[in-house]
């Protein structure tokens, strides 16, 4: 597998500037969180990652080379999303499963049938029925288990578990989970229920306003997460001058979200807990303007 390079992507659309110099690497074989509130740009660059959509500058590269118009490495990804083929070509809509499946494995050159019989089996669908007849989540499945089954190295994943219920969500995590150990690649998930996938992705990339301003992997930003809590006072003696990117107040106990190193020649007070905060906190706070809440 090749490493792909986005390089100083910018993209807009009329005025509306959605991406801006937009630059990181995917390495082989690793499973990356791409975060962002709503309308951030996710979904734009992940169609430029696949040559669906033209940057206004900048370029994609996968080993060096320029991915526009190759076949060759555009055969190496995938992008499943809610807005699909499947759901715009009017005739792919009344095709049934299994023909969905042999016309991507005659345009990939190649499909794992096995794993594709047994998720079908497991997410309690059939191959025998027509795409238009399945609900949203059972749609959302079906593509799920065509981007699992398909021979790509770069899986991009848009809101892959929308419309699914908690038990499909989990199930979908597991056989993700098991395709990843069986045959490494990389998986770019695109998602709000963050939560969820946390224990998962090994590296984070947080789009805010066109902007990569997180590129780092999960361990390392949970390391540096702390959530500093006791009477007011006393956590805000403790955390000044620390970089405090939330906080708030419930009667007299102060909660400080603080993102960075904390200061080992400080000792903590014996009134002042702290703990490490998870992902989801640290998106919200790092995407939203600093505030401070009082109840």
């Amino acid at each position: 597998m090749d490493i792909m390079k986005i390089d100083h992507v910018s993209k807009h659309f009329g005025r509306k500037q959605v991406l801006a110099d937009v630059s990181f690497e995917l390495a082989p074989n690793k499973i990356y969180a791409l975060l962002g509130r709503n309308g951030a740009g996710k979904s734009t660059l992940m169609s430029i990652m696949i040559d669906a959509l033209r940057a206004n500058s900048g370029s994609v590269k996968m080993g060096g080379k320029k991915i526009n118009d190759n076949d060759d490495l555009l055969g190496k990804m995938y992008l499943m999303s809610s807005e699909s083929a499947l759901d715009n070509v009017m005739f792919q809509r009344y095709l049934k499963l299994k023909n969905i499946f042999q016309s991507n494995e005659a345009l990939y050159g190649g499909f794992d049938w096995q794993t594709a019989q047994k998720l079908v089996n497991e997410f309690g669908l059939s191959l025998d029925v027509a795409y238009f007849k399945l609900s949203t989540g059972q749609k959302t499945l079906a593509k799920l288990v065509l981007a699992l089954c398909l021979p790509v190295d770069y899986v991009f994943l848009d809101e892959p578990v929308l419309g699914l219920d908690a038990n499909h969500r989990d199930m979908f995590y597991q056989e993700l989970l098991k395709s990843y150990e069986n045959r490494p690649r990389t998986f770019v998930i695109s998602t709000h229920l963050i939560e969820e996938i946390d224990q998962i992705v090994e590296h984070v990339l947080t789009l805010d306003k066109g902007k990569i301003i997180v590129d780092d992997t999960t361990e390392h930003l949970l390391d540096q997460s702390f959530l500093v809590s006791g009477p007011q006072k006393a956590v805000s003696g403790y955390t000044q001058g620390l970089n405090v990117i939330h906080s708030r107040t419930l009667a007299n106990i102060k909660y400080d979200y603080v993102f960075g190193q904390l200061n080992d020649q400080r000792a903590i007070p014996d009134t002042v807990k702290v703990e490490h905060y998870d992902l989801q906190h640290l998106f919200m706070y790092l995407t939203h303007d600093r505030g401070i809440e009082n109840a």
